[in-house]
């Protein structure tokens, strides 16, 4: 999940609220960060894997560092940093911030210690409620807060998504978590279709509620008929594409994913592994396990998805597509997103038995077709905290829906997440869709 954003659309009723409300939440996002990085040792928590991943030390530090940059340092009477390196060591992309330590090298901080850095939390936790418990009016300042803890949230889930990248380098394959994951019980069906009229839908955030300005505009969008399949793809299925030689057929792979997928010597998603009596198993945050057949296929590429889909005579949704059909399913069963927000335990994806479209929040994101672009309208905000989105509309493709990874109450119908076509460390998956 790309973090960034900013709160334009805030509800009308948020600025009668008690802060006092805001402090609790505040508080809550704050210690499910530090509950996830309880497992990790203080070296798992200082190294990077890659350069797309971030060390937990450092998104520990960066989550705070949102907080003193944007909210204490403009409001906070007397302001003082915790540290004045830190302002350049925890920077990610703001450029009217100012200077930023490169991206590639956060696993070189081996100082602060993770000791420092959790110091540093807990002093900025103290400040920020300080600050707000004498600011109850301030509606401006609940604003940023509630981009904070939003953005915050993003971290916590690729906390979880470096994490499993990291332990995945390591030969012995430790687990973040021993406990056995827990599996979908539904037996494996054939895929069913539902399908949808088409028309005009209207697309995008509805002005109740939180939501990033990516969402932003509200507008129509004119569908032809189209189906899309009741539930993703899930892993058996994806061994059978592997098995009928589908990382070896040109036919099934856009121009651009073959020569990738060439230069990579990629055959399968990433985290699988030969089993030594055949089949394959796959590495999670439990560690290596065998495949669960009906559980939902995860760690595609954009490339790896859209073959899959060619393969199975099919293709990937539009995310105006996958928006409408699924505030159609909500309509009929409202608990929908409101259980995919539920705390839980798992850490993995599973199958979702049941009929109707389902699997759509809290299992594997979806890739569509759609290229991560403006909606009609759209206006990037001013100022340091509006660099995240509108810059990053290039080049990249939309995610719809939400992971396992996703911390409780983030899910929405209208994200969008996004990432380059290449991106496989992500949970990321597929639902087909057909033209009709």
């Amino acid at each position: 999940m790309r973090a960034g954003g900013l709160p334009w659309c805030t509800p009308s009723h948020e600025s009668q609220a008690r802060m006092n409300d805001l402090l609790i939440r505040f508080a809550a996002v704050r210690h499910h960060t530090a509950v996830l990085a309880e497992p990790l040792s203080a070296e798992d928590c200082s190294a990077q894997s890659m350069p797309d991943a971030s060390p937990v030390k450092w998104h520990l530090a960066h989550t705070t560092w949102f907080f003193e940059t944007f909210v204490l340092e403009p409001n906070e009477p007397g302001f003082q940093p915790f540290h004045p390196a830190f302002r350049v060591l925890f920077n990610s992309y703001y450029n009217g911030v100012g200077a930023k330590h490169p991206r590639p090298q956060r696993g070189l901080l081996t100082r602060p210690a993770l000791s420092e850095v959790l110091a540093y939390r807990s002093n900025v936790e103290q400040r920020m409620h300080a600050l707000l418990a004498q600011q109850d009016g301030n509606a401006a300042l609940r604003a940023l807060v509630e981009l904070g803890m939003q953005h915050e949230q993003q971290h916590q889930e690729l906390l979880l998504t470096d994490v499993l990248h990291l332990l995945s380098c390591n030969p012995t394959a430790p687990a973040y978590r021993d406990a056995a994951p827990l599996q979908g019980t539904a037996p494996v069906q054939p895929m069913a279709w539902l399908e949808f009229p088409g028309g005009l839908a209207d697309v995008g955030h509805l002005g109740t509620g939180f939501c990033f300005d990516n969402e932003l505009p509200r507008h129509a969008s004119f569908l032809a008929p189209y189906a899309l399949g009741e539930r993703l793809v899930n892993q058996s299925e994806f061994a059978a594409f592997i098995a009928d030689g589908g990382y070896l057929r040109p036919e099934l792979w856009l121009a651009e994913g073959w020569d990738w997928l060439a230069a990579q010597q990629l055959a399968h998603p990433l985290y699988w592994r030969q089993a030594e009596q055949g089949g394959w198993n796959r590495f999670g945050l439990h560690g290596e396990q065998p495949i669960a057949p009906q559980a939902p296929v995860a760690h595609l590429s954009y490339f790896e998805a859209d073959a899959y889909a060619r393969w199975a005579g099919a293709r990937l949704p539009t995310e105006a597509e996958w928006e409408a059909a699924a505030a159609s399913a909500m309509s009929l069963a409202p608990a929908m997103l409101a259980q995919a927000g539920a705390p839980r335990e798992r850490i993995e994806p599973e199958a979702a038995g049941g009929k109707g479209l389902r699997e759509l929040f809290g299992e594997v994101w979806q890739w569509t077709q759609s290229s991560y672009a403006p909606y009609p309208g759209f206006r990037a905000a001013k100022g340091a905290v509006g660099e995240y989105n509108g810059k990053f509309m290039v080049n990249q493709y939309v995610l719809r829906g939400s992971s396992c990874a996703t911390p409780p109450g983030h899910a929405r119908l209208s994200y969008r997440n996004f990432f380059p076509t290449t991106a496989r460390w992500q949970f990321s998956g597929l639902r087909l869709a057909q033209s009709l």
